[in-house]
């Protein structure tokens, strides 16, 4: 399978792509300067310069954009439409590396974990930025897209355990009652839906077990 990994150089970027060599998959990080991933090919391009002619042939694009920044937290959602209308009507699939605000804590589907949730001023752009780019992405119908929510506490340095439960549009907690997930498990997910692809214009969510 033939997948390019865009902002390749980032914690989950790179998980993601070491996940997809490890089993065998053709790999392309995309990237803005030297490439610090294992894929073994590599196109250097700003996301936002990308074209549909760049992306031609592939059969998975990952947005794996992310920004802490607080004066361009507004690029989050902005990759992520970039990302869309580059592959609008095209046979390719679009997964997005997404923010776990935006899950639904009741079965109206009318509250979030924003909603519910205390988080830092701090960290309350990134949490909406994710959540904008989510609610762009659900107006693209011509693009196959999924949408992959990690857990809420979402750690970049957490054990790679092989294991986690899949959830929809809803928080789902652990075994313990956390809802957790590291990036390496995170990148698992991410590649077995990618080798799946039975979650199209859909938004899945992972948490450890």
């Amino acid at each position: 399978m033939k997948i390019a990994v865009v902002a390749a150089n980032g914690k989950a970027g790179k998980l993601i792509v070491e996940e997809a060599v490890r089993r065998g998959m053709d790999v392309t990080a995309i990237v803005r300067g030297e490439n610090k991933t294992v894929a073994p090919k590599t196109i250097t391009k700003d996301l936002f310069d990308l074209t549909s002619e760049d992306l031609k042939g592939f059969e998975v694009v990952v947005d794996a954009f992310g920004n802490w920044t607080p004066d361009a937290i507004h690029l989050i959602p902005e990759a992520t439409v970039h990302m869309a209308k580059v592959l609008s009507g095209s046979d390719a699939r679009l997964l997005v590396v997404g923010g776990a605000g935006s899950l639904y804590v009741n079965p109206e589907h009318t509250k979030t974990v924003v909603d519910v949730t205390p988080f830092p001023e701090a960290a309350m752009p990134v949490v909406n930025g994710h959540g904008k780019a989510l609610e762009e992405l659900r107006k693209f119908d011509d693009v196959n897209w999924t949408y992959v929510s990690p857990a809420g506490d979402f750690q970049a340095d957490g054990e790679r355990t092989g294991k986690y439960i899949l959830g929809g549009e809803e928080l789902v907690l652990n075994s313990k009652g956390e809802s957790v997930i590291s990036y390496a498990d995170y990148a698992i997910a991410m590649v077995d839906e990618i080798e799946s692809g039975t979650h199209i214009k859909e938004r899945i969510s992972v948490v450890s077990e």
